[in-house]
């Protein structure tokens, strides 16, 4: 069994709170590049027919599409990036919009475009076989316990939507999630009219000391990682609920099927009644997968395996396209939505900085030389797609012209 005396975890700590301060004396340091990217305005909006919130939400989309799948879709052109990211909007009284786009200081041969498309070719055929486990090999997720950290940045910016899905906090009153947490491609899902986000707090206040949980919280300055272990349930926590007042969707997502190439669009933005008084995660655009420190990235959400618990992990970014990312982080049905962050060098502010770049989208198998091939997959927040989210946040593209 797995020793949890206090002396090794405590020597532990201290070596790896010894990392950061060796690595940003180093000139190789990994930085954040900031680009001007294009503008994202709304034009004309009309109103649409109320929903029908017929069906609940999917937890554990998925598609055959793999990474060579995705590279030979053709080229959106202007006018499909402006279809493709028009959006809909859908307020808390059942009223939904739909908004036309326009884009500016956009240029597809030096900017990260979409490679989507609605077309089917290049997609491998298989057997449809429903996976429940996400997980690859050994299960390197940390269960986080202890209020110490789970109120604390970067976990605290975690939340649960009622949908079953997870979020992340990135503004004042802003959540950034999965887009088939609320749409299943087709209409919104059940309880997405009275969405709500729930935050961990406290029952009361905790004895526990938390020095048993201290190595799930530097594990991003390493390589590898302690082996997981079951910590216990977080009975003296709760959810605190907050009520989404607007929702934002991208057409591109909204194509009549959520296991289409529409994959590229999966993701939302929720706007909260009031703000939620935490500290939020800033937007970057997604950097190339080579320029990631150690090429990993993180995320936590609330697994529904783990139920009560929030889950952090992390691990090597494997293939992208323009608008995925690869990976084979573990993860299981509740934890799509999470944001997925990296953790770089801010130049002009002259610290260490965290960003979401992504949003954790779910699961693709794929048969190739009639070997089945196995991803987790993100949703890359590109220029355009920064832009866009900014705008929903800020509500002017003056603010969002760096990313």
């Amino acid at each position: 069994m797995r020793s949890r005396t206090a002396l090794p975890r405590f020597t532990s700590l201290l070596y790896l709170l010894t990392l950061p301060l060796v690595f940003s004396s180093s000139s190789s340091r990994p930085q954040w590049v900031l680009q001007r990217v294009p503008v994202v305005l709304p034009q004309q909006t009309e109103v649409r027919p109320t929903p029908r919130f017929l069906s609940p939400a999917r937890l554990d989309v998925s598609s055959p599409c793999d990474p060579e799948c995705h590279k030979k879709a053709p080229r959106p052109s202007y006018w499909d990036l402006r279809h493709f990211l028009a959006y809909e909007t859908l307020n808390s009284d059942g009223q939904l919009t739909e908004t036309a786009i326009g884009i500016y200081g956009y240029n597809p041969t030096s900017n990260t475009s979409p490679a989507s498309s609605s077309g089917s070719s290049g997609r491998a055929e298989r057997p449809h076989v429903r996976r429940k486990r996400q997980i690859f090999g050994h299960d390197g997720r940390f269960s986080i316990a202890g209020q110490d950290f789970l109120l604390k940045y970067p976990f605290s910016v975690s939340v649960k939507l009622s949908t079953g899905c997870s979020g992340t906090l990135v503004g004042d009153r802003h959540v950034l999630t999965a887009a088939h947490c609320v749409h299943d491609g087709k209409n919104y899902v059940k309880g997405a009219q009275k969405l709500r986000v729930g935050f961990l707090k406290p029952k009361q206040r905790e004895t526990q000391s938390p020095s048993v949980y201290l190595r799930s919280n530097f594990t991003s300055h390493v390589k590898g990682g302690p082996a997981p272990y079951a910590p216990p349930n977080n009975d003296k926590m709760k959810f605190q609920w907050i009520r989404a007042r607007r929702t934002h969707v991208p057409k591109g997502w909204i194509k009549g099927n959520a296991n289409d190439i529409g994959m590229d669009y999966d993701y939302a933005l929720l706007e909260l009644k009031k703000p939620h008084k935490r500290r939020h995660m800033k937007l970057g655009v997604s950097p190339p997968a080579q320029r990631l420190p150690g090429r990993r990235v993180h995320f936590s959400g609330f697994d529904n395996d783990r139920p009560g618990q929030l889950v952090y992990r992390f691990c090597r970014a494997g293939e992208e396209t323009s608008d995925l990312l690869y990976q084979h982080c573990d993860a299981q049905p509740g934890a799509s939505g999470s944001g997925v962050y990296a953790r770089m060098w801010d130049g002009r502010r002259q610290r260490w900085e965290r960003k979401v770049i992504g949003v954790f989208s779910g699961h693709q198998w794929v048969e190739r030389q009639g070997a089945s091939q196995e991803f987790n997959v993100a949703v890359r927040i590109t220029p355009l797609k920064y832009a866009q989210i900014c705008y929903w946040i800020k509500g002017n593209f003056v603010d969002c012209r760096e990313g």
